[in-house]
């Protein structure tokens, strides 16, 4: 019997494979034993030729648009002494796989399952000009059940040709837009150190527009009336429908009001329009996919989008969890016959106890469950192994997937809601109150809900044509609000539906599938952009920097920037994977779209110029200090006054330097950390010599 070759995305991966076919002795860059040779990518070890592997050098405005065709395959580079190249240890694995093909017959592909799991077993094996034949692992889960199941069922390799060729077809419509549009607009500036993506350029006019949006925001104040109502003994909160545009005129309503239905005792009252009560049916919520787990955990953990994966994957490699890159929120049938024993699992030792027997007392919640709607992978779940020596993060992040999937496969929340109009001098007052009246679902985490104060213990018996004595009656200042800053969760959002604030609704349904990105990949595109320096992490918030404000002010109106184009090839790439669209037609596309922004860019009317302002050096006193990216120099010859802007794990703004530099401190600088890894807030001082301090607002 001859040898076969396994192929996993990494080592982790590999050894969970070797163990279960037998391939116990290690070997340099694989595993061998029982006629199995098991190995491994380490990611993308192969990638897209850059331009110079075509023989364009430099940047020259005759050579755009760079269309390829073919395009060719290198090794993964990495930047040694400003130049690129050949990654050694991507060399050395590669060498070893070849060596694990040419010694079997065949072929097991199992490099993470989906597109570019799928895109980084063929990239390398096309390289290596391989013949060998070659069939598919495809799995959800890393737990010998599932690899067992998987391995008694391999499938033909061409059954994801389709999945290769929209994992292509990205890669190469990546590569098309994002060295065209950098090289157009560097062209176009007069200067290099342009980044610009098909994806990334659009998520940063998204996350510029709203900060502008919100910056510029003229907040307006108004008032509205709050009255508390006297009912049997017990106050009950009423807020005016009216709003009024001065604090005079809500006064005068005040007034009138309290003048308007005088009671024996001489209170003023309100009259009772209209009384409905009604019960509201809540549907417990979806399972988990990656990007809502990424904003939830974002909220409630404030885990950035990339450490969520993280977490995530790690869980996922510990057989703990589902294949965690999935775009999914069902599951199918298959799926739903192991829940009862994933939700007795869940009963000891998590904090369920007395929530799971309810759950299983009832029949099972089927919302999260349509085969129709899983893709490659089903939604998130737990596996059903025993947890060990999780990190604190980790152990968030998986009771957040047990608690999801409870909250899943429970019954729907019920209450009672009570709403009454009441009226006083033609200014109509709503009073809603809420009762619970089966928690169902909710009761998993029983968490407050944010309008907690609306919920009762009963609800009073309002009637129509009834006076009800107010209490107090009082004008409530309120100012209009500019749409908040983005957060990772937010942004998230935003990039689901392809820019567009969308409500849950027939709409959000129709935008489905025309996000910026993939879950598997927007964490990345905002990691990309806070490397880029881009944009910054600002507490909660992202906002972009001054380089980011750069970058945009000059693409804000061209097409390389419009979200909702991009947002448009995600279900193209999709149809590609479920052969309802052609990958040649989408290229053609993409290489149509490429021609269209290099044009617009090229033809851009930016200054070239260098916007770096000049200020007097502190040592020399000549006009000559620039700010740069990374630091804040004197450009006088013989003069070394510089300054770092990474302070103690901090990165100080352009306005922060200046103010160092111009007035001899900064503001209070807060979450400095200390060698020790302690953090601490103070103001940083520019001494007569160059050099800086700390200052301490107690203990100058």
């Amino acid at each position: 019997m001859g040898m076969t070759c396994i192929i996993a995305e990494k080592p982790s991966v590999a050894r969970e494979l070797a163990a279960i076919v037998g391939a116990d002795s290690r070997e340099n860059g694989y595993m061998e034993g029982n006629n199995y040779i098991v190995t491994w990518a380490i990611g993308h070890l192969v990638t897209l030729a850059m331009p110079q592997q075509y023989g364009v050098e430099g940047f020259r405005k005759e050579d755009l648009p760079l269309l390829p065709e073919p395009f060719r395959l290198i090794v993964r580079q990495i930047r040694k002494d400003g130049e690129y190249i050949n990654d050694p240890a991507a060399v050395k694995q590669l060498g070893i796989i070849k060596n694990c093909f040419n010694r079997s017959e065949k072929i097991i592909v199992a490099t993470d399952a989906g597109r570019e799991g799928e895109l980084i077993f063929r990239y390398i094996y096309s390289y290596l000009n391989s013949d060998k034949p070659y069939v598919r692992l495809w799995i959800s889960s890393l737990t010998d059940k599932a690899i067992r199941e998987g391995l008694s069922k391999l499938r033909p390799g061409n059954e994801f040709d389709n999945l290769y060729s929209a994992g292509k077809a990205r890669s190469e419509a990546d590569w098309l837009v994002g060295i065209n549009a950098s090289r157009a607009l560097s062209i176009s500036a007069g200067k290099n150190g342009f980044s610009l993506g098909r994806v990334q350029t659009p998520t940063l006019s998204i996350i510029c527009r709203r900060y502008i949006e919100n910056k510029e925001f003229k907040s307006v104040p108004y008032w509205k009336l709050e009255a508390m109502l006297d009912k049997d003994g017990i106050l009950w909160k009423a807020v005016s429908e009216t709003t009024f545009e001065r604090r005079e005129t809500a006064q005068s309503a005040v007034k009138a009001i309290l003048a308007d239905n005088i009671t024996t005792d001489g209170h003023g009252c309100l009259s009772v329009l209209k009384v409905e009560r009604k019960s509201v049916r809540t549907e417990p919520p979806l399972l988990y996919d990656l990007t809502t787990l990424q904003k939830e955990a974002n909220r409630k953990y404030s885990f950035s989008a990339d450490t969520t994966l993280s977490l995530a994957q790690s869980l996922y490699e510990k057989k703990l969890i589902t294949y965690p890159r999935t775009g999914s929120r069902y599951i199918g049938d298959d799926v739903f016959d192991e829940i009862s024993g994933l939700i007795e699992f869940s009963k000891d030792g998590f904090g369920f106890e007395n929530v799971v027997p309810e759950i299983l007392r009832h029949e099972l919640n089927r919302r999260s469950v349509d085969a129709s709607k899983v893709t490659d992978h089903h939604a998130l779940l737990i596996t059903g192994n025993k947890p060990e020596q999780l990190s604190a993060n980790e152990d968030k992040i998986y009771r957040m997937i047990m608690a999801r999937m409870l909250e899943a496969f429970s019954e729907t929340s019920q209450k009672d809601v009570l709403t009454v109009t009441l009226r006083g001098a033609d200014v109509d007052f709503v009073l809603k109150a809420e009762k619970v009246t089966y928690p169902g679902w909710k009761a998993v985490l029983n968490e407050k809900e944010e309008d907690e104060d609306k919920e009762v213990e009963f609800l009073p018996d309002f009637k129509e044509g009834e006076n009800i004595r107010i209490s107090s009656l009082k004008e409530t200042e309120h100012k209009t609000k500019p749409k908040p800053l983005f957060t990772e969760a937010t942004l998230l959002s935003a990039m689901e539906n392809a820019g567009r604030e969308i409500e849950d609704g027939e709409v959000r349904k129709a935008m489905d599938g025309c996000g910026i990105g993939t879950p598997a990949t927007r964490a990345n595109i905002i990691e990309t952009l806070l490397l880029r320096k881009y944009i910054r992490r600002e507490k909660k918030t992202l906002v972009p920097t001054d380089k980011g404000m750069t970058v945009y002010d000059i693409v804000k109106d061209k097409r390389i920037a419009n979200a909702e184009m991009t947002g448009m090839w995600e279900p193209a790439l999709a149809k590609i994977e479920n052969r309802e669209n052609d990958a040649a037609r989408f290229n053609q596309e993409i290489k149509d779209y490429t021609g269209q922004i290099c044009t617009e860019l090229l033809e851009s009317s930016i200054v070239s110029k260098d916007n770096t302002e000049l200020l007097i050096c502190p040592v020399c006193k000549n006009n000559s200090v620039k700010i740069y990216p990374k630091v804040a120099k004197c450009t006088s010859e013989g003069c070394e006054f510089r300054i770092f802007r990474e302070v103690c794990g901090k990165m100080l703004t352009d306005k922060e330097v200046r103010s160092l530099i111009t007035q001899g401190h900064t503001s209070t600088l807060k979450g400095l950390v200390s060698k020790a890894g302690k953090k601490f807030n103070a103001v940083l001082i520019l001494k007569e010599d160059g050099s800086t301090s700390f200052e301490f607002k107690n203990n100058k």
